[in-house]
């Protein structure tokens, strides 16, 4: 039988089922099956999660073994500040992993790489940026409920980085969708240049009295001090080990957007016609499924993650300007290949393991090396190289799977 046979038949269910009604006796999922689907691929985040610190940290212990001959403190220095280490890469890794789900979900179904997808990203910023700077002039910041600030400047972020990414798809992806794979590649790099620029004007130009600025400030509420989780006992001394309320409202977000995308793709009609569309995209529309309309959605879904992550991450270091989604895009690009591009958990996979390695690289590279490399200065290497081997040794990446040309 020919190869062709059985998807084209996988992709008529898939297109069916999505376009069915559901109704009391048919098309039900049980709720166990739901639980799996949406609470297996947390599981298998927090697995990676533990393996990752747990590596590294011996890794760096082992290291610190090795050369205490040489500095006698070292070890005591390098197991000081590990927790620390371990939070601030926790961070920075579901930084790098909400922007890989946006990534990623275009690539699934248009095999496609929307480099355009950081400026979504630094959008998202902007817009929460402007929401704090309209309360701060109405003078009722200081007063604001601070999660329903996170609500507001996350659902704003959202709205306009997602209608903007179906703008985009429209005017300057939809056109050239059977041209040459380098035609809308390079069409995605003069969106993301002219967003950029368009993001600069737009800032340093409004509101006209007083304008927002090159290197914005954003306001927001105040959180309150850092949560101590524990303490470290280190010789005489007592290490406190903090986390920010900002990075813990970011990481909760961050876990609440991976199980609702891992649910609306995994136990949905619409996820289901995503999914059709990402097999067989002709087939799927011969099935009765608006492709295009897919496609919007999914740029839209793809474009709103992207300002949710833009909003949290300019609450969280207190600044946004233009350029500020060019590094991390890049970066949130090399998390999805590591985690396996296309794949919705192996994004935020990708990014954690990226952002353990990005932090322990900046901390300990210079304690390391007794100050002679400053670590900070070299963290970016760290993600660019992990591409490069990646894409030699494993181009399918952690969680992704050898794909076959469809015919």
């Amino acid at each position: 039988m020919s190869p062709i046979v059985p998807m084209l038949y996988t992709v008529r269910v898939m297109a069916a089922e999505a376009k069915a009604t559901t109704s009391p006796h048919t098309g039900q999922r049980s709720v166990g099956e739901i639980a799996r689907t949406v609470l297996g691929p947390l599981l298998q985040l927090l697995l990676f999660i533990v393996g990752a610190a747990a590596s590294l940290g011996l890794l760096v212990i082992v290291l610190a073994l090795l050369l205490s001959a040489s500095t006698p403190d070292l070890l005591s220095r390098v197991v000081t500040i590990l927790p620390q280490v371990i939070i601030d890469g926790l961070v920075r890794g579901f930084l790098f992993a909400t922007i890989a789900l946006g990534y990623t979900m275009v690539y699934g179904v248009l095999e496609f790489i929307n480099f355009a997808h950081g400026e979504l990203f630094m959008v998202g910023g902007v817009v929460g940026a402007y929401v704090g700077f309209f309360l701060d002039r109405a003078g009722i910041i200081d007063g604001f409920n601070p999660f329903l600030f996170v609500v507001v400047v996350v659902a704003a972020g959202m709205t306009v980085s997602g209608l903007l990414a179906v703008t985009v798809e429209r005017i300057a992806y939809r056109p050239l969708r059977n041209a040459p794979r380098l035609v809308p590649l390079i069409s995605a790099i003069g969106v993301s240049l002219v967003l950029q620029d368009l993001a600069r004007l737009f800032m340093t130009n409004f509101p006209t009295s007083e304008p927002l600025g090159f290197n914005a400030r954003y306001n927001s509420p105040d959180y309150g001090p850092p949560l101590t989780l524990f303490e470290m006992n280190v010789g005489e001394r007592s290490v406190p080990v903090v986390l920010s309320p900002k990075a813990l409202i970011f990481i909760t977000v961050a876990t609440l957007m991976l199980i609702g995308l891992n649910y609306l793709v995994n136990a949905t009609r619409l996820g289901k016609a995503i999914r059709a569309t990402a097999q067989d995209m002709p087939t799927a529309s011969l099935m009765g499924i608006n492709v295009n309309q897919i496609i919007s959605l999914t740029f839209l879904i793809g474009g709103a993650l992207g300002g949710a992550a833009g909003a949290l991450f300019g609450l969280n270091v207190g600044a946004v300007n233009p350029y500020m989604g060019l590094i991390p895009g890049l970066k949130a690009f090399t998390a999805a290949v590591l985690g396996g591009i296309g794949n919705i958990t192996g994004a935020m996979v990708g990014g954690i393991v990226l952002g353990f390695m990005e932090a322990f690289v900046a901390s300990y590279l210079g304690l390391f090396t007794g100050g002679a490399i400053s670590g900070a200065a070299y963290a970016d290497i760290v993600a660019f190289s992990m591409l490069i081997l990646i894409l030699i040794f494993r181009p399918s990446g952690l969680l992704g799977e050898a794909t076959t040309t469809k015919v």
